[in-house]
Order: C-alpha cells, then structure tokens, then sequence
C-alpha cells in the first residue's frame, strides 16, 4: 500500500501523478468513438469527485483529448495526481471509469510500448505534457524505476512518506 503522510501543519509531502496515452482507432468525431466521447464528462466529474483526487489535465474542452502529445494527432493523453495510488485504483476500477475500461479496445489500438506512468512530484506541483513524455520514455527504456513506474510495479513517495 502506498500513501503519504498528512499533518495537521505540513499536509502530504508528495502526491503521485498518473499519465495515461492511447492511440485511436477512429477520428474522435466518428460514430465508433461515441460513446467512448459521451463518456468523457461523466468520468471525469466522477474522477473530480473522488476521494483523494487531485488535479487532472484539462483544456478549453474540459477534458485533454485535444492536448498534444509526442506531435501525433491519434494518440490522446489523460493526465492527473492523486494522493496516493490507493485512491488511483480506487476510482479506475469502480462505476463508469471501469465501464468505459472495459471497451477500451474497441477505441483504442493495441501497443506494446508502455502507454501509462505514474510518478511522484512533491505536493501541489502540477506536471506538463512535457514531463510525461518524459517519464514514458524513461518507462519505456529502463523498465519501472523511482523516476516512472506502474501500478504492478510501484515505489514508495521520496524522503518524508511512508
């Protein structure tokens, strides 16, 4: 299990940012990727709302589909920070996330490359695109390491959580 320590004067040192990549099937404006696209709002305010939430990357459109990465149009990015990996799996395996999940390869093409990558930042910080490109690539090259790792192979908050 994996969580940070929270005081009354200091809060939680670190909290865990998640990045998660997909490379479309179809354009986003297609009749295949509908309900996938009519599920993003109700996912996201239920992720808004969930407990240990934090933060999650977002454009004019509410969500990020439109947000660049690695400069290829098909793939999208979902970005955010929880307080700890508890409350991460918590929302993505529960109600309408694990509804969606469950479709995801009739949306999404089929990789063999790591699409997902959780890291620590230290309490408030908010990553770019930039620094999940980043930790991808690092997950890609090195395997799991304090610098990018996944769900089955975690690693503790730095120096002052448990």
């Amino acid at each position: 299990m994996t969580t940070t320590i929270e005081t009354e004067t200091t809060g939680p040192k670190h909290e865990l940012a998640q990045v998660n990549i997909a490379r479309l099937r179809f354009p986003l404006d297609s009749p295949q990727l509908k309900d996938f696209v009519d599920g993003l709002d109700p996912v996201n305010a239920v992720a808004d709302a969930a407990e240990g939430f934090v933060w999650r990357l977002r454009s004019d459109s509410g969500n990020a589909t439109d947000v660049p990465v690695f400069g290829d149009d098909w793939l999208i990015v979902n970005m955010s920070v929880w307080r700890d990996a508890d409350a991460l799996t918590d929302f993505m395996y529960a109600g309408q996330h694990r509804e969606l999940l469950k479709r995801r390869r009739e949306w999404f093409a089929h990789t063999r490359e790591a699409m997902s990558a959780l890291w620590w930042v230290p309490a408030g910080e908010r990553p770019t695109v930039a620094d999940a490109e980043e930790r991808l690539l690092q997950l890609r090259e090195h395997g799991p390491t304090e610098r990018a790792f996944t769900l089955r192979a975690r690693f503790p908050a730095p120096a002052g959580a448990r």
